[in-house]
């Protein structure tokens, strides 16, 4: 199923059919492997997208930050990024905290997000939420009318662990 998926993600980014203008909506993604959110979010900035964060965007979700231009990203009153140390499962299953993935997502944080993990206990296995006017010092709000300029018509796309409708990952473009 997932190999499907990104089959048609790049069918449609390599058909050209969806205009810059585009918008891709982020919403209650739980997030997952972090090689995923990497891949994802490299086509997504590549495509040149905007991205309105309007709700929990968790864990490998939130690397969104550190990949995707200030300037084509905003966040909803509704915003919410959670942080922790990166973990992998051990030979019985139970999550082991992973010193390499923590430092690649520390790697590709900005310096702000970075500055306010520190203030916050830094990445552990505790989440941390990153909100409201914390949030807004970091992202900008997409009650400026400079952001809603263009909005297409509702188009989905699924890529990876970034999935439409999904409780794991929910993502729906307009």
């Amino acid at each position: 199923m997932r190999f499907r998926s990104l089959l048609l993600c790049a069918a449609v980014l390599a058909s050209g059919i969806m205009p810059a203008s585009a918008t891709m909506r982020i919403a209650e993604d739980r997030g997952g492997q972090i090689g995923h959110y990497l891949q994802a979010f490299a086509m997504l900035r590549s495509s040149g997208e905007n991205v309105v964060v309007d709700g929990n965007c968790l864990s490998a979700c939130t690397l969104i930050l550190g990949l995707i231009p200030r300037t084509k990203m905003c966040a909803t009153p509704r915003a919410r990024f959670g942080f922790h140390a990166a973990w992998m499962p051990d030979t019985d299953g139970r999550p082991v905290t992973s010193p390499l993935g923590t430092q690649a997502l520390w790697n590709i944080y900005p310096a702000p997000v970075k500055r306010w993990i520190n203030r916050h206990g830094g990445l552990s296995r505790k989440m941390i939420f990153l909100q409201g006017s914390d949030l807004g010092s970091i992202v900008s709000s997409c009650d400026q009318p400079t952001r809603h300029a263009e909005r297409p018509s509702v188009r989905s796309l699924v890529t990876g662990s970034v999935r439409q409708h999904s409780a794991n990952a929910a993502s729906d473009r307009r």
